[in-house]
């Protein structure tokens, strides 16, 4: 007779061929009989998500985990509605703007235009759902498929969208707005559907972008076609803003109105910059005689099992892989290693601004030899790939329990470069550690990482003003990470910004561990 260890090992090799075969991210319970449907469910492969419909998911994630299900989301929304509708759906206007903007965020709820809808709403997991609006579809010319998802043309959806979302998502509007390099793109839905009322607002957006040729046109055109045409500006809380059109990817202008939007915030408030230390080898000392608090909290935010014993262990240099074993094969005390080599190359950087050096260059040059030496130790003992030091990222990454989904493959090396350009040509070092922090883990350009990197960055932008190194507690991970979570997915940076600030108020006191009872 099988064991329960056999039975269950039947019952994955076939959950791995239906993902081979129908892909990651939806399973219908009709692809998989009821008895191996129930021991996957019971062992913790397999999730429920809608009636007849389930995903995979990862037995170790605890109850109330949303990672799984955010990183299949969309894969599972595109296998959902063709199983439903075929080709005969799109998504909102709306939802397709913010898609052509780069913001890919889980959506509280994706509102599905469908002929043959019946204007009733799908519960999914984790307070996510659809909406099945019956509608009549546009032309099929004005619909395209990103993903596996139907959605409008940026076109369409700017021509269709609701002037509301100009209030409520500016950065994702000007973003889209920036993407169209001729009038005459929009011009042919405009002409074509008599939207006269429309092209005064679309004019008047484009003039807000610096875009005046192409308002201009827009406004001639609609003129001589007979039409009578207003032209109202829609950013109505919007200072105009000079865009570069013709990018590749659209996060190059989302990032660079992204940290427009939220410098001011950030500046307000952060506490006034002490100035660079004219003791740079003092100023090295106190960094230096934090290190274990540090190195203990933030690899313990990122569930490191560590301890300050093994980190002074490793500091001290007591800690060898080749006469211990067990520190040869523990994962944890990679980690710590890697954490002290990197900290020693990040010493270095700071000691470059100290003595003068740009920041924002200097971190463009030296980040990716702290990445190199945070993961050596791992691939020295081969727990990694020599090829895991390549540099940035070559696939897709999520983050745990987020409904951020940082920029594919192709998109990060332009976000990284804006994002160096905005280092540099920043005055601000306050604002040059929340958002140089908040922008490194958005982007997420390293499969592995990120958090300690961002932290890294951060603290030697913190030395570029004379800020002390400041420590993020494992005590306040929630708040942290619910902080970076409403930047991301919002576009809300006050969060972020008090709680580093008082992160730091707190290390000018002499308090470098400090909680948020009074935040």
């Amino acid at each position: 007779m099988p064991t329960h260890g056999e039975k269950l090992a039947e019952s994955l090799q076939i959950l791995r061929e239906l993902q081979e075969s129908k892909g990651f991210g939806a399973i219908k319970a009709s692809e998989i009989s009821r008895v191996h449907r129930e021991r996957l469910s019971k062992s913790g492969f397999l999730q429920a998500v809608s009636r007849g419909w389930y995903i995979a998911i990862n037995p170790a994630e605890q109850q109330g985990d949303s990672t799984s299900w955010y990183t299949t989301y969309w894969q599972f929304c595109s296998r959902f509605l063709k199983n439903k509708y075929g080709d005969k759906y799109c998504i909102s206007a709306e939802q397709s703007l913010l898609i052509h903007a780069g913001d890919h965020s889980i959506p509280h709820q994706l509102v599905v235009r469908a002929i043959h809808a019946t204007n009733s709403t799908v519960e999914l997991l984790h307070g996510t759902s659809l909406y099945l609006l019956k509608s009549p579809l546009p032309n099929t010319a004005n619909i395209t498929v990103l993903n596996g998802i139907r959605i409008l043309t940026l076109t369409s959806a700017l021509v269709n969208c609701s002037p509301i979302m100009f209030d409520r998502s500016p950065v994702a509007m000007r973003t889209a707005l920036a993407q169209i390099n001729d009038a005459s793109e929009i011009l042919k839905p405009l002409l074509e559907g008599s939207h006269s009322h429309i092209a005064g607002r679309l004019a008047g957006a484009f003039r807000n972008i610096g875009q005046e040729r192409i308002a201009d046109e827009i406004v001639k055109t609609m003129k001589a076609a007979g039409f009578v045409i207003r032209e109202t500006d829609p950013f109505q809380n919007q200072s105009p803003v000079h865009l570069s059109i013709r990018q590749r990817t659209p996060y190059v202008n989302r990032i660079k109105l992204m940290w427009e939007e939220m410098r001011e915030v950030v500046i307000q408030h952060f506490p006034q910059a002490p100035g660079i230390s004219d003791d740079p080898a003092a100023y090295l000392r106190s960094v230096d005689e934090l290190y274990v608090t540090d190195a203990y909290h933030s690899l313990s935010i990122e569930r490191y099992v560590v301890s300050a014993h093994l980190i002074e262990k490793v500091r001290s240099g007591d800690w060898d892989t080749s006469v211990n074993d067990e520190d040869r094969k523990q994962r944890d005390a990679m980690a710590a290693r890697g954490y002290w080599q990197a900290a020693q190359m990040v010493m270095g950087s700071i000691d470059e601004i100290l003595l003068g050096a740009q920041p924002g260059n200097a971190i463009y040059t030296d980040h990716g030899e702290w990445y190199r030496e945070l993961f050596a130790p791992s691939v020295n003992i081969g727990l990694l790939k020599a090829s895991d030091l390549a540099g940035y990222r070559s696939g897709q990454v999520y983050i745990s329990q987020s409904k951020h989904v940082p920029p594919d493959s192709d998109a990060l090396r332009d976000a990284m470069e804006v994002l160096f350009e905005l280092l540099v040509s920043e005055l601000n070092p306050g604002v040059r550690a929340v958002l140089g922090h908040f922008f490194f883990v958005y982007i997420h350009p390293y499969m592995d990482g990120n958090g300690r990197m961002g932290r890294f960055l951060m603290n030697v932008m913190l030395s570029s003003g004379g800020y002390p190194w400041t420590v993020i507690p494992v005590e306040e991970r929630d708040a942290y990470m619910a902080s970076l979570e409403s930047a991301s997915v919002d576009g809300d940076i006050e969060p972020f910004a008090k709680f580093i600030s008082y992160l730091v108020w707190e290390s000018m006191r002499g308090n470098p561990v400090a909680q948020l009872e009074n935040i």
